[in-house]
């Protein structure tokens, strides 16, 4: 059995990971496949709790900068992951792995109202927690919500999954000469604004000394790989 290098897990998830080759919504195989990853972690006795944004449903910016008022958009984006959300409860306990969706928008026919010490309970009796609907508020991202769980929940490290195997000096798949690093500082990451996340999250981070790892999460196994500290990845740290 792999050893863990974290015990207590924040795992980032776009929602555009869940689009899988479609263009929008949610393609039921590639949930099913992370769920079933999420499900080895919790089997190798991790705690994970999960962030998913909302774009394959609905990005408050995008819908800002059509017009609509900035707020109103925001507050539909954190309605859409909530939808993903729910799907990914299901796909979990498919595969036998308790949940809990706990939002910060109150909707309590389909999710609990998020209490910091509730989660912890959650975590402690082995359910995985799914954060969802953001940190309530407009103007906030989703990789901010992640930050912020991560540390009222005490996690060791939030994990970014994407599409590339880390983080570059530029973009990889247009840039062949483009130089992964292994590790980076807060301070890196901001000054060079490489799109690891957004500054309020990586400053939240960098103020609390919390890790953030970045890695491939479409390669098979690199969810597992990545609780256990042996998947090609950056990590931001001090």
């Amino acid at each position: 059995m792999s050893e863990l290098k974290y015990r207590r897990v924040l795992l980032k998830l776009s929602g555009e990971a869940l689009m899988g080759a479609q263009g929008y919504g949610i393609d039921v195989p590639t949930l099913q496949a992370i769920a079933r990853e999420c499900a080895e972690v919790k089997a190798l006795g991790a705690e994970l709790a999960l962030v998913i944004g909302g774009g394959n449903i609905f990005r408050g910016l995008k819908g800002a900068a059509a017009g609509m008022d900035r707020t109103t958009a925001d507050q539909m984006g954190m309605l859409a992951t909530v939808m993903n959300a729910l799907a990914m409860q299901d796909a979990l306990e498919a595969h036998g792995v308790p949940t809990r969706v706990m939002s910060a928008l109150e909707m309590r026919n389909v999710a609990e109202m998020y209490i910091r010490r509730r989660a912890a309970r959650h975590l402690e009796k082995g359910r995985v927690v799914i954060f969802a609907a953001g940190t309530g508020n407009p103007y906030f991202t989703t990789d901010t919500a992640a930050a912020l769980r991560a540390l009222e929940i005490k996690a060791d490290v939030v994990m970014k999954a994407t599409k590339v195997d880390g983080v570059y000096d530029k973009d990889p798949k247009k840039h062949a000469d483009a130089v992964r690093f292994d590790k980076l500082t807060y301070t890196d990451a901001l000054n060079l604004d490489l799109g690891v996340m957004d500054a309020t999250s990586i400053s939240l981070c960098r103020e609390n000394a919390l890790p953030i790892l970045v890695f491939d999460m479409t390669v098979p196994g690199n969810i597992v790989k990545a609780v256990c500290g042996t998947v090609t990845s950056t990590v931001v740290d001090r």
